[in-house]
Order: C-alpha cells, then structure tokens, then sequence
C-alpha cells in the first residue's frame, strides 16, 4: 500500500519497500468450501467425475482466502475444449484461447434471479503461451501443459493460487499465499517479462494494490515506472474498464497518487498533471491536483456512484488552463474554467470511449458546479433555471458534487447554512405547482361534459372545484368533480368569483405549509 503524506501545498508519495503494513489482513489457509456456490462445485465435480482435474483459480482463490465474496469465478482443467463441450449440455467456445463458457443451468427461467458472476461461469484448458508481439495476447496458446505450467503464465503471484474444491487441495508454485499473509503485491517471475507480455497489468498492479490495500513490492513496482511506455500500446476501452475499478475502490486516492508516481498517469489522463503545483485562492488549502483528489475522496468516502467520482475528479479540471494571476490580490484567478471544464471533460472520457449518456452527464455535472452563491440574493426562478440546466434527475447530484468541492478544499463543515438553503430551495423549485391542473378534469373535458362555451366561468369553476378538492380530496375524481361542476355553472359570476376566490386563497396557504415544512426540514428559515 502506498503510504503518503498530506502537505498543505503539496502531495509527496513514500513507497516504504521494507516497512509492514500496519494492519496486516486476516486470511485463512484453509478456504471454507461452504463459500464456493453449488453450481462452480457441480461443474468442478462433473469434470473430476469424468476423470478430468478441476481447479478454481485467479482472483476468485485470493478472494476467497481474504474472506471476500468472488466477482467471477474461473475454472482450469487438463480436459481440452472439444471434451468440455461434451461434458455439459449448455456450453459454447468462441475464441481462440480455449475458454469455455458454461451455462450452469438447463433452462432460461432458472438464469432470471441468479447472480451475474453465476451465469456463465468460464472453463480454460491448462495452456502454455507463445510471445506477445502485440502486448496484449500471445501470439501462440499452447494446449495440453501441466497445471504448473498453466500458473507460470499467469500475472501476479495472489492470482497463481489454484485450489480443488472437490480434492481439497490449494496448489501454491509462486509463494501467493506469503504475499498475502504479508499483503504484497508481486509478478509471478520477472516483472519486465510480465508487463512486457500485457502492459495494461502495469495499471492492474496499482488497481489491485489499491483495491486489497497491499503494498507493491520494490522489484515490481521499479519494473512499472521502467515499462511504463508500455502503456501507449493499451486500448483505450482497456484502460477506461481498470480506471473505473480503480475509482470504484475505497481509496482511489492512493491509486492515483501511485498512477503519478510511477509515471503512468501521462498516459491515462494527463491533463490531471497540470494541476500539480497549482496555487488557488485562499479558500482552497491545497493545490488543483490535491483538491481533485480530495474532492473524488470525498465521493467515494460517501459511497457515491461512479459519475460523482468522476465528476468530482475532473470538476476543475480545467483550472490550470484558465489561470490568470491577479497582482491586486496575489493569487491566481479561474474565471470560466467551469465552461472550459466542460469541454476538456467530454475529451478525456469520449477519448478513454465511455458511454454518452455518462459523458453528457458527467460533463453537465462540471458545467454547472459554480452554480453557488448567497442565498439571499439568488431568486426561485434561477433555481429553477439551474433545475432545467442540469435536470431533476441530475440536480441532487449537483448539490453532492458541491459537498465534494467543499470538503476537497480543505474546510471541515460540508453543510453549512448557505448550502442547506439552496437544498430548501431546490426542494422548493421541484415541488408540483398547486394549480387547477391538479384536477382530474381539465377545461376541455369540463366543457364537453357541461356542454358550455369557452367563456371566464369555466375558470371559475375550475378553481372552485380546487377550494373543494383542498376540503374533500376523496372527490378529486372526473365524475365526482363533473357533479359538483353541473351545480357550479348555474351559480351567477358573483357567488362564482367568491367560490374561485376560495380556491385560490386554500392554494396559497397550503404552498406556504409546505414551503415552511421544507424550511423546518433543513433548518433554514
């Protein structure tokens, strides 16, 4: 784990390569088969029944031995592709690496409540690997290997752990376990043949490192800032899939501050790099760089979805390229970086190909994130201007993207008075308007069913129908209120205005309750 030091002005990594972390996880070396679903041990036990070996391996053994819950399960076998397919009734093979997929399930209805991970689960042959002249693949997968042989290929020692659930058995080649124990992080052999063979593990070794909390051991983490060229060679849409698991982790923070560390944060987003060293105003404590951090922190210590995590990193993203310094008050000035902010944000995610609708929102969210001022003077109709700007879909998303800025500038109250009475008065703009529209009949209908002309007395009675409706809501149906308005109509325009100006006055008083029951709700008056 990478230990830091938080300055004010500055962010300086420490990478102790001999020190112990502090709180070591607990593990077991014995996994709780209890833990494995029935249906990985069904597949595990078809195969070994059919005289073939089974072994769970990768990421779901590591988690299992850390008592967490597998993401997926992968399972390895001495069986070849063809013999698997025979073995079970719904299976399929479509690639060139020998996986097959296993449906654990005969039919559909059966796959409806059952967890992602679960329904298909992966069988691979045990395999040898060629050269990777592309840095991603092997240029030639070889069949038939010994398990051995199967786990040498594999990327670091945690994930070179096989165990057979059905034998009991945990086969550990590359001392996996010990890293565990000591919660390190290292290459199964040399790390330069490793990274060389897929540099996108050159970014998956700071996403797992930050995601178990381990450190990095010296050797690979120096081979990761040597290799780290390597990562121009990776796709884009490789490098967005381990961005978003490294955001979605508890600490993404140490993440990126290992991603600058070693280099590699010029090749996934540079524009980051720009605000290192970059002073703000006195009311930020830290720089650009350090505030966004703290700010996408802040978003993943609420446990906030992956939009406000990235809308939290990126929101000033744009400050280093709208700095003016201001010689009268000595600090530098970022007039419009919210509008360029926008921009620059739908380059980095459209260039790292996330999806559209996340790239609107996203950049919506930074666009408008200036939105606060003095309650005082910001009128119900500017919120909601802002309501529109940004939807009421997204507009509480604003609101916790401004308690992201706030706390990630260093102050420690992230809801103070101002900011709870823009809450009230975004609650206010959203609430449905108490008008005639709240009938179950509109004018139209009312005419038809009354047989009457457009004229001045059906507004009349449709607001004297709203006085009705506030005293016995259970009326507040189309026949009911056609009742009421047939004796309504006959009435002269004198006793007909009264009645209307009932509806109106029981209208205002009840937007007043309710405006004081939103003010009492967030203590504000």
């Amino acid at each position: 784990m990478v230990k830091y030091v938080l300055a004010k002005d500055e962010i300086r990594v420490r990478f102790p390569y001999s020190a112990q972390k502090e709180n070591v996880l607990q593990f077991s070396m014995k996994i709780n088969i209890d833990k494995i679903p029935k249906e990985v041990l069904s597949i595990c036990k078809k195969l070994e029944d059919s005289n073939f070996e089974a072994w769970i391996v990768g990421g779901s053994v590591r988690d299992l031995l850390l008592d967490k819950a597998p993401k997926d399960w992968d399972i390895t076998t001495n069986a070849k592709p063809d013999e698997i397919l025979s073995l079970f009734s719904r299976a399929f093979y479509e690639n060139a690496y020998g996986t097959v997929g296993v449906v654990p399930y005969e039919t559909d209805a059966e796959l409806e409540n059952t967890a992602e991970a679960l329904k298909v689960i992966e069988i691979t042959p045990f395999r040898g690997e060629g050269i990777y002249t592309d840095g991603r693949r092997p240029d030639e997968v070889i069949f038939g290997v010994s398990l051995d042989e199967d786990l040498k290929r594999r990327d670091f020692t945690i994930n070179a752990i096989a165990y057979n659930p059905i034998k009991d058995i945990i086969k550990d080649n590359h001392e996996g376990l010990k890293d565990i124990e000591s919660s390190t992080l290292r290459t199964v052999g040399n790390p330069d043949e490793r990274f060389a063979e897929d540099s996108l593990r050159l970014l998956r070794a700071i996403r797992i490192s930050t995601q178990l909390g381990f450190f990095i051991s010296p050797e690979t983490l120096d081979s990761i800032i040597k290799n780290k060229e390597g990562m121009q060679r990776v796709s884009c849409e490789r490098v967005r899939d381990e961005l978003i698991k490294l955001l979605m982790t508890d600490v993404p923070m140490l993440g990126f501050l290992t991603l600058e560390y070693t280099g590699l944060l010029a090749y996934i987003i540079p524009e980051l790099r720009l605000g290192i060293g970059m002073t703000q105003t006195k009311a930020h404590s830290f720089d650009v760089w350090g505030h966004l951090l703290r700010s996408m922190q802040t978003a993943a210590d609420k446990n906030w979805d992956l939009d406000m995590r990235m809308a939290a990193l990126l929101h000033d993203i744009a400050k280093p390229h709208t700095a003016r310094w201001v010689k009268a008050t000595n600090q530098n000035s970022f007039h419009g970086h919210e509008v360029v902010g926008e921009k620059v944000s739908r380059e980095i995610l459209s260039r790292l190909k996330f999806p559209q609708k996340q790239i609107d929102k996203v950049s919506k969210l930074i666009r408008w994130h200036m939105f606060f001022s003095d309650p005082d003077q910001i009128t119900l109709s500017a919120v909601r201007r802002m309501v529109a700007n940004v939807s009421r879909e997204n507009i509480w998303d604003l609101m916790n993207l401004r308690v992201c800025d706030r706390v990630g500038s260093g102050r420690p109250k992230e809801d103070p008075y101002r900011l709870r009475k823009y809450h009230a008065m975004i609650e206010e703009a959203m609430k449905d308007p108490i008008n005639v529209s709240m009938l179950k009949i509109d004018g139209k209908k009312l005419m038809e069913a009354l047989n009457e002309k457009p004229g001045p007395k059906i507004g009349l009675v449709l607001n004297a129908l709203m006085a009705e409706v506030f005293e016995n809501p259970e009326i507040n149906t189309e026949e009911a209120l056609v009742s009421y308005a047939t004796n309504l109509i006959k009435l002269d325009i004198k006793e007909l205005k009264k009645l209307a100006e009932k509806g109106k006055l029981e209208k205002d008083k009840k937007e007043i309750a309710e405006v004081q029951k939103i003010n009492a709700k967030y203590k504000v008056q």
